[in-house]
């Protein structure tokens, strides 16, 4: 990362780009699988409270504004007639689908009639609005199906991406699969017409990757999953076009060079994100060794001099991504919240295939300050942008004109479950703290996991694991690239616990065992690297996994006067009433005290003046 020093820079071990079958039956590349949400039972100070404003507050936004406020479901209705305009921009029905796919998270854990009779409505609408040969896009039905698949940008391909992970999502949450089929004819359709000894094509906006990875895995239909590979080799090779609007940019694109070549992240940040998710899903199928050192090295490229400390990317609004190495500006910061996000689900892959805890930092730094920043402590305001400074004038919005990002956390939300256990061959990954109860199936044995925690306030964790009978496994507890500091104890005894990629191992452990993990959790001053212009004699402030800013309204009289130098002293005390309950931190440089709140959380409050990197002095 370009600003963030404390992260090791380190490499997978997975390189080359050829294996042989021997070590693919031994050594599969993707080592660890995540236990889903659906076994998870939240119940957490700081997560519980976000996911019951998802279902009181996010979702009723998102559908009053599909409803109600724009016309991305009457574009469904419209296309089912045959008749009546297209409202909105070209890839609105990606919005629908993802809110979709929100429902149907939220239904697997909250189950609620009203919200799937919703659901099955929309649904409806989606089929009726199908074309006999399986096309579905509400766009070019309306505007004129001679003009479609014409234009490789007109995210044709990510809107049946969206569609069928909103599918998949629907089918495993109700065991409905009239949207799966919906689905499977568009994925045919897409075949039909493109594919080896077909018309070759290469999605301006990547999604539709990953997506067919969840439909093979859904359907066991090898054809999806080679569909999947085949789109990902199109790049590269000179096949992208514009179709006659406007100029093919291969940077923007992704389509420079072949995929398996990348060393360096460009173009647009969210669809970056969306083709190294494709290429690790893909990659783990097929046993593509290339695709893993690709995205070694791009991981380092992304992480090492492309991040702000919040874990957001894409630094640009001209392009909405990347322009050259270190170029990390605070106020016109872009930093798409879908960005972030797409940074959790890419980083909880790699960390599939290595077991390095060093992911997992990244996947909680991104989604604890880039994507949490971007929802309202009530559920119902979204940022798009986040930048690192404001001059007051940068708000949260009810929704956006291009409203990914709204209908994108709708989805990320009721999903965090999925990133806090996962299982191998030998471990139990622990890998975020989250006050939770976990009963699933593991190596054919139920298992129930508790944890207790008041992180990321407090760095103190309870974890008992309680299997119905001896499970041959150890206990890995990731230690946070934060925490220099930490004691491990079993049922009050003190472990001196070997550690192993960022992860501490317990081998010795019994039924019912109670596991505490004490992390400190002072207060940092980070500096960012030299390389960042922007950022010298400055510094930020961060506590355990939260990155901080100060506000104007909490700091009127000296923000722009505020400096902190290297003999401030710092404290920290909990505010319930305070931005519904935050840990604030008091900066004292003897001059004056300066009040920080966790970044997250500002424009909650009084419209004003916002920074993290503050004025920084080295005393004698």
């Amino acid at each position: 990362m370009k600003q963030y020093l404390l992260l090791a820079v380190s490499a997978l071990f997975l390189q080359g780009c050829q294996t042989s079958k021997e070590d693919i039956k031994e050594q599969p590349l993707k080592m660890i699988e995540q236990i889903d949400f659906s076994h998870v039972k939240i119940n957490d100070n700081f997560w519980s409270p976000r996911l019951s404003k998802h279902v009181s507050a996010t979702l009723p936004v998102c559908i009053d504004q599909i409803e109600n406020q724009t016309g991305r479901i009457r574009n469904f209705e419209n296309a089912a007639k045959g008749e009546g305009e297209h409202s909105g921009i070209f890839f609105d029905d990606s919005d629908v689908y993802k809110a979709l796919e929100g429902m149907a998270y939220s239904l697997i854990n909250n189950p609620d009639p009203e919200l799937e009779k919703k659901a099955d409505e929309w649904i409806d609408k989606f089929a009726a609005a199908q074309r006999p040969d399986g096309y579905i896009n509400t766009f070019y039905t309306l505007t004129g199906l001679d003009k479609r698949w014409t234009n490789m940008d007109k995210h044709e391909m990510y809107c049946a991406g969206h569609m069928i992970e909103a599918g998949v999502a629907y089918y495993q949450a109700t065991g409905k699969r009239k949207l799966l089929d919906v689905c499977i004819r568009m994925a045919d359709h897409m075949m039909s017409q493109f594919g080896p000894g077909k018309r070759h094509w290469v999605p301006g906006h990547e999604e539709i990757e990953l997506a067919l990875v969840k439909l093979y895995q859904t359907t066991q239909e090898q054809k999806y999953l080679d569909f999947a590979y085949w789109l990902l080799e199109e790049r590269g090779h000179g096949h992208g076009t514009m179709g006659g609007e406007g100029k093919w940019d291969p940077v923007y694109y992704q389509d420079i060079v072949p995929v398996r070549r990348l060393t360096d992240i460009s173009g647009h940040a969210v669809r970056c994100m969306y083709l190294y998710c494709g290429m690790a899903d893909v990659a783990a199928l097929k046993q593509d060794t290339g695709y893993i050192a690709a995205m070694d090295r791009l991981w380092d490229d992304v992480v090492l001099r492309n991040m702000y400390i919040t874990g957001g990317i894409g630094s640009s609004r001209d392009n909405e991504g990347f322009t050259e190495d270190y170029d990390l500006p605070n106020r016109d910061a872009y930093c798409e919240t879908c960005a972030s996000v797409g940074m959790v689900l890419w980083n909880q892959r790699m960390n599939q295939f290595t077991g390095d805890s060093k992911y997992i930092d990244v996947l909680e730094r991104s989604m604890y300050n880039g994507a949490l920043a971007g929802i309202s402590l009530t559920g119902d305001r979204f940022f798009y942008v986040n930048p690192l400074e404001s001059k007051g004038d940068h708000h949260r919005q009810e929704w956006y004109g291009c409203a990914c990002c709204p209908s994108q956390l709708s989805r990320f939300l009721p999903s965090i479950g999925s990133y806090i256990y996962a299982t191998s061959e030998n471990a139990l990954w622990v890998n975020l703290y989250i006050g939770n109860t976990t009963q699933a199936a593991i190596d054919g044995t139920e298992i129930t996991i508790q944890q207790e925690t008041d992180y990321p306030w407090d760095g103190s964790v309870k974890l008992t694991v309680s299997p119905q009978k001896a499970i041959q496994k150890e206990i890995r507890l990731r230690i946070p690239g934060w925490c220099q500091n930490y004691t491990l104890s079993v049922n009050g005894e003190q472990l001196d616990a070997p550690q192993e990629k960022g992860y501490a191992v317990i081998n010795d452990w019994q039924s019912g065992d109670v596991i505490t993990l004490d992390m400190d959790m002072p207060v940092e001053v980070v500096a960012a690297d030299p390389l960042v212009k922007e950022n010298l004699g400055k510094r930020a402030i961060q506590r355990g996994p939260l990155v901080y800013c100060m506000e104007e309204v909490d700091n009127p009289s000296h923000f722009d006067q505020t400096e902190l130098n290297s003999n401030s002293v710092f404290q920290t005390s909990f505010n319930s009433n305070l931005l519904n309950g935050v840990e604030i931190i008091q900066a004292n440089n003897g001059q004056q005290s300066t009040t920080f709140i966790p970044y997250y959380a500002w424009d909650n409050r009084k419209p004003g003046k916002m920074k993290v990197w503050v004025d920084y002095k080295e005393e004698e």
